[in-house]
């Protein structure tokens, strides 16, 4: 799990990764970590329910890299997903480039 592009954009450069422990349980749409920029500060929402099962201390360390990155090595955390039905609310790629296309208009 972790940011798209568009929402790296819309924070601008991040300056602070809160990330939970490893073994945290969380709700689908419960907020998970909190990412800090030099414009704002924002929750990041678990999009399915599950257990954290390993963060990525480098973005923690290193908060930059989600700016440089963030589909490759700038992961936030790995979820094990505690209800299989919950995969089937989320948005392809190319639905979710859609959506930021109508949201700037």
């Amino acid at each position: 799990m972790g940011l798209t592009s568009f929402a790296v954009d819309e924070l601008g450069d991040v300056v602070f990764v809160e990330l939970p422990e490893v073994g945290a349980k969380y709700e689908q749409g419960e907020s998970i970590c909190t990412v800090e920029s030099v414009k704002a500060s924002s929750a990041v929402y678990a999009p399915v329910g599950g257990e954290v099962i390993e963060v990525n201390s480098s973005v923690k360390e290193s908060p930059e890299k989600l700016n440089k990155d963030p589909f490759g090595e700038s992961w936030l955390v790995k979820l094990k997903v505690a209800n299989h039905d919950h995969l089937k609310s989320l948005l392809s790629a190319s639905d979710y480039e859609g959506l930021v296309e109508q949201s700037k208009h």
